[in-house]
């Protein structure tokens, strides 16, 4: 069944980040000179490297849940998008760019109902729905630092999805994220912000599921 459970999870996945310039502290303006073909997340200040490219497994369950919700929002306000696409994270929304800005994503897939949001160069402020595969070279930025970002910049609800099918999911309320609701694998998880959809994992494609 569902279980409702506080999720000390990084511990269980990873010890590291993938935080490879330790120490530092850039802005989206420095973000932007960086050569071209290098894919950077900048939290905080703090650069994450996007390399190696996800695994195909990865993709996989990540182009399953877009595919998904661009059958949903068929004729619906809200926008569902998948990476690699900016989000901007500005602590004022709705402000112009400031010299200090220092948070830039890229999450696996995202859905934004406020069309103010979508600009030229990505996204713009909170997105409402957000939900990332996990891998282990980012299963502690995923699980720790995200989560508290993306509570911080007031999403929703988001998604962290394992490669066994799993799903733990967040919904925000009164501005701070309730415990996380786990749903095992093979159960279909609804959306609680986008009501009326709901998503299982495909088992055939889950290695876990793989037969001899």
């Amino acid at each position: 069944g569902i279980v409702v459970v506080e999720v000390p999870m990084a511990q269980r996945y990873t010890n590291g980040s993938s935080a490879l310039k330790a120490g530092q502290t850039f802005t989206v303006a420095d973000w932007k000179a960086w050569p071209e073909g290098e894919r950077w997340e900048l939290i905080n200040g703090e650069a994450f490297c996007m390399s190696p490219a996800p695994t195909r497994i990865h993709q996989k369950i990540a182009g399953e849940l877009f595919y998904l919700l661009k059958q949903f929002l068929q004729k619906k306000p809200c926008e569902v998008l998948i990476a690699p696409i900016d989000v901007f994270l500005p602590d004022t929304p709705g402000e112009p760019p400031a010299e200090t800005e220092d948070t830039v994503v890229q999450p696996d897939v995202l859905v934004v109902c406020d069309p103010e949001k979508l600009v030229d160069e990505g996204i713009r402020g909170a997105p409402d729905f957000i939900a990332e595969v996990l891998s282990p070279s980012t299963a502690s930025k995923d699980l720790e630092i995200k989560k508290g970002l993306y509570e911080k910049h007031g999403v929703r609800e988001y998604w962290i999805v394992k490669s066994d099918g799993s799903v733990f999911a967040w919904i925000l309320q009164g501005g701070r994220y309730a415990p996380a609701t786990e749903y095992l694998p093979e159960m279909p998880v609804p959306s609680q912000v986008l009501a009326g959809f709901s998503w299982m994992p495909r088992s055939e494609w889950l290695p876990e599921k793989k037969k001899n």
